[in-house]
């Protein structure tokens, strides 16, 4: 199954419950997109000691081959140019990433 995945927040444990997520479909053969809105685009700068597993968990998810869009305008908002993790895209992605997948999620 093809899904897609919006991460519109960057509280800690919503970030972690949604990779924890992904990760478990990656590894029962399903395809999945992330694509960070809003909030969500801070979650590269993400701290919490209360979930410290938590860059492990985006780092998994990306060595599993599971792909992550970040918005442009969103990056652009936060006076952010790039992301280290994930290509940089616009809403034209995100909208193709809904009309291709089979299920879609929201986090935030």
């Amino acid at each position: 199954m093809k899904m897609g995945v919006i991460l519109n927040t960057n509280e800690a444990e919503s970030v972690w419950n949604c990779f924890r997520f992904c990760n478990e479909a990656l590894k029962n053969n399903h395809a999945v997109k992330i694509f960070l809105l809003g909030k969500g685009v801070e979650i590269e700068d993400l701290k919490n000691d209360r979930f410290p597993l938590l860059e492990g968990s985006i780092k998994k998810f990306v060595k599993n081959k599971g792909i992550i869009l970040v918005c442009r305008t969103c990056l652009q908002i936060r006076q952010k140019e790039e992301s280290r993790i994930c290509s940089v895209s616009t809403m034209k992605e995100m909208l193709k990433i809904v009309e291709e997948s089979d299920k879609v999620l929201t986090f935030g």
